[in-house]
């Protein structure tokens, strides 16, 4: 198992939510806030005067459980011009050594 995360400009979760819950492989996912910071805020088509001042962008972490083979399929959908998230995110894959509900 995979877990995906995807980082994006809070500006664009309700559509990231709308595409994921589409998703066929995407059995659920996980929104969690978080602050940005680093050199890209500077070319960040997103930034605002006001997180300038404060010096951070506000942001939202996506974490999705996946199946291996999953993983290529789901980052082929959320790459695509539909998507549009294209410039306006990050994002990492990393492997689940476990995974359930308790």
């Amino acid at each position: 198992m995979k877990v995906l995360t995807v980082i994006i400009h809070t500006n664009i979760q309700q559509q990231l939510s709308d595409l994921l819950h589409k998703l066929q492989p995407v059995s659920g996912f996980t929104f969690a806030q978080v602050e940005g910071h680093g050199l890209e805020v500077e070319t960040d088509p997103f930034v605002s005067a006001h997180d300038d001042a404060v010096g951070y962008v506000p942001r939202v972490r996506t974490d999705i459980l996946l199946k291996d083979e999953d993983v290529e399929d789901v980052l082929t959908i959320l790459r695509s011009k539909e998507a549009e998230l294209k410039g306006k995110s990050f994002y990492w894959v990393s492997r689940a050594d476990q995974g359930g509900q308790l």
